[in-house]
């Protein structure tokens, strides 16, 4: 951080964000009225805009593994020199390509990033950052709905659901695998001592934390996306309050 013992110029006090993520960083949700896939103008990121000294640039996108973040934030970095960057992976990592398993339940299937790989990507990329002396904090994965992604990824098709679960013995096998991912994600922040923000918890702390997350059982919707602005929010006030805008002014407006 640019820090300074005497008086720091306007300059010194403007940070630079990244936010390294997938489409829940992407602010992307499911439009039910729509049937498609839309962005949230509101969502937890365009929400911190007004709450940050300094500059925040989302470069999240849709479908976004860990892999192919990691070589556009190596890009992105080198470009805008930033102060921290928040790493939101795990969602697309963890899942499987759907199709292939309702053709063929029988063969074997491996995730888009396996799971030995997620964990020493994510500890390459806290190390990335810190040697060009950036600040990484990690997120935790929102809790996804099993029951609504099993009938979203199986098309509400008897027969796909019936080859799907061939392949996974049980619904929860779901749930269970995305958390196993995010127990990585939790474990790689303790022993690398890398902050870490727990929107998980955020969720399961709601009397039905189903209610956050749209149709399709793994994008928070508009309220979930609130959840996660609420949690970023709390995590800065009490770790990093010297990065907020002192609530005066422009600082009120996203409210």
């Amino acid at each position: 951080m640019h820090q300074n013992d005497n008086h720091p110029s306007a300059a010194e006090l403007e940070y630079k964000y990244v936010v390294s993520g997938d489409s829940i960083s992407k602010g992307v949700v499911y439009d039910e009225a729509r049937s498609k896939y839309v962005i949230l103008e509101d969502n937890y990121v365009s929400l911190l805009q007004g709450k940050l000294k300094g500059a925040l640039r989302n470069t999240a996108r849709f479908g976004n593994t860990l892999l192919k973040g990691f070589g556009n934030l190596k890009r992105d970095v080198l470009k805008e020199k930033p102060d921290m960057v928040l790493i939101e992976y795990g969602g697309n990592d963890c899942d499987f390509h759907w199709e292939e398993i309702v053709n063929n339940p029988e063969a074997e299937h491996n995730p888009k990033t396996d799971f030995p790989a997620f964990e020493s990507m994510l500890r390459d990329m806290i190390d990335f950052l810190r040697t060009q002396g950036i600040m990484p904090i990690l997120m935790s994965l929102p809790p996804l709905n099993a029951d609504s992604y099993f009938k979203w990824v199986s098309g509400n098709n008897p027969a796909s659901e019936a080859n799907i679960m061939k392949f996974l013995g049980s619904v929860t096998k779901i749930y269970w695998w995305q958390e196993r991912y995010n127990s990585t994600i939790i474990r790689v922040a303790e022993s690398t001592k890398t902050k870490i923000i727990d929107v998980r918890s955020a969720f399961l702390q709601q009397p039905d934390y189903t209610e956050f997350i749209c149709r399709d059982g793994i994008h928070p919707n508009r309220a979930g996306h609130r959840i996660i602005y609420d949690k970023v929010l709390e995590f800065l006030s009490s770790s990093e309050p010297h990065l907020l805008l002192d609530g005066k002014g422009q600082a009120l407006h996203s409210r």
